[in-house]
């Protein structure tokens, strides 16, 4: 059975071009990056070559990137560092209730050393209030941490906005981009942004690798302790070969954005109007309009969100109920819970997200396969 797969939100495959930029870095080029020997050297000239590319995708500065282990390492390091460095000057923090849990979960874990987090809400289509934002900042306000893109359900917040507030009063702006690099354009310099969080294995590169941006004059304590590694910010040797990856993989999405971007949103158009046009019922979740090009995110009535699940795997078909990071829990999505559904239609919904490998062949196939089994569960 050929498998078609609709959960690139959740993970891409490596792409062959990636996979053979890394390869020399395993077996050829081993070498310590932070050895003085020739093939030390060699890797170190890699790793700032990925720096380059990595910066180039988000128009940042090469001294502005550091190399992490993973998008969750970055907004750990980020939201706690800026948090201890700005202590002295306050305590509070602003996010939103429908960010990743490596954002809600690190906030919750500085509450509990003293620190105050407000939790913006949402509307229906997710999107936070600019002026309850206005409305929550203090004195002692120190970070504003609000998601690019949600995971789930696609929205894509005024980030210009945000961050235009946040630096008429002089507050550090991070935004957890993981899903929105490499699937539209962010320049972090016309947008503002202090600090942004990305994954490799969100854009086609391998799990295991992350990057963090934070403008040049923002001061952070650095998250792990041991050596000097990323200017002493993160210890421990460096994963050349994943930083490799990396940076090809954010110089290819920089080569082909417009027309990657312009490939899934024409995909999730159709998909979007095929499901609404064939099964009655079906509630999208999102905005329609201001949402990431590869996102659909729909909750269908009656039907058990696992249920439908395993009926499509045995279709071949590939996709989520919603976060890969939290589908071990029982628990309705905070996302959905948040934009106003209930339990019962947060635990029937479906995220698909589509990537460069999808045809409309496939959504064909999905959207055939979807009618059957919803209405096979809901009775009809």
């Amino acid at each position: 059975m050929k498998v078609r797969y609709f959960d690139n939100a959740a993970t891409t495959r490596v792409k062959e071009e990636v996979l053979e930029e890394m390869l020399p870095y395993f077996n050829e080029r081993y070498g310590n990056p932070s050895s003085l020997y020739s093939i030390g050297r060699i890797s170190k000239k890699a790793i700032e070559e990925a720096r380059k590319k990595v910066a180039s995708l988000i128009n940042a500065s090469p001294n502005e990137i550091y190399f992490t282990g993973c998008g969750s390492e970055s907004d750990n390091t980020i939201i706690k560092g800026i948090a201890y460095s700005r202590r002295k000057q306050g305590k509070h923090i602003i996010t939103s209730k429908i960010e990743h849990p490596a954002v809600l979960h690190t906030c919750q874990n500085l509450e509990k050393q003293g620190f105050e987090v407000t939790y913006l809400k949402v509307n229906k289509e997710g999107f936070i209030d600019i002026e309850d934002l206005r409305n929550a900042i203090r004195n002692d306000t120190i970070l504003i941490s609000i998601m690019f893109a949600n995971n789930e359900i696609g929205t894509i917040q005024p980030i210009e906005m945000v961050a235009k507030i946040a630096k008429m009063h002089n507050i550090v702006f991070h935004t957890d981009a993981v899903q929105a690099c490499g699937n539209i354009p962010i320049d972090v310099k016309r947008m503002g942004i202090d600090a942004l969080s990305l994954s490799g294995h969100k854009l086609y590169a391998p799990k295991g690798i992350g990057a963090l941006y934070v403008r040049n004059g923002i001061e952070f304590e650095k998250f792990m302790d041991g050596g000097h590694q990323e200017k002493n910010k993160r210890a421990g040797t460096e994963n050349v070969a994943g930083i490799v990856g990396l940076g090809k993989a954010c110089e290819l999405a920089n080569q082909n954005l417009r027309g990657h971007m312009t490939h899934l949103k024409e995909l999730r158009d159709y998909f979007i109007s095929q499901v609404e046009e064939k099964i009655e019922g079906a509630i999208l979740n999102g905005s329609k309009e201001n949402r990431l090009p590869g996102n659909a995110n729909f909750s269908f009535p009656s039907v058990d969100g696992e249920a439908l699940l395993l009926n499509l795997d045995s279709k071949g078909i590939c996709a989520s109920s919603g976060s890969a990071c939290t589908s071990g829990s029982s628990n309705p999505s905070h996302v959905l819970s948040s934009i106003g559904l209930s339990d019962k239609l947060a635990h029937s919904s479906l995220r698909v997200t589509f990537g460069e490998d999808n045809t409309k062949e496939d959504v064909d196939y999905l959207v055939t396969s979807l009618l059957e089994i919803v209405q096979k569960l809901q009775g009809n």
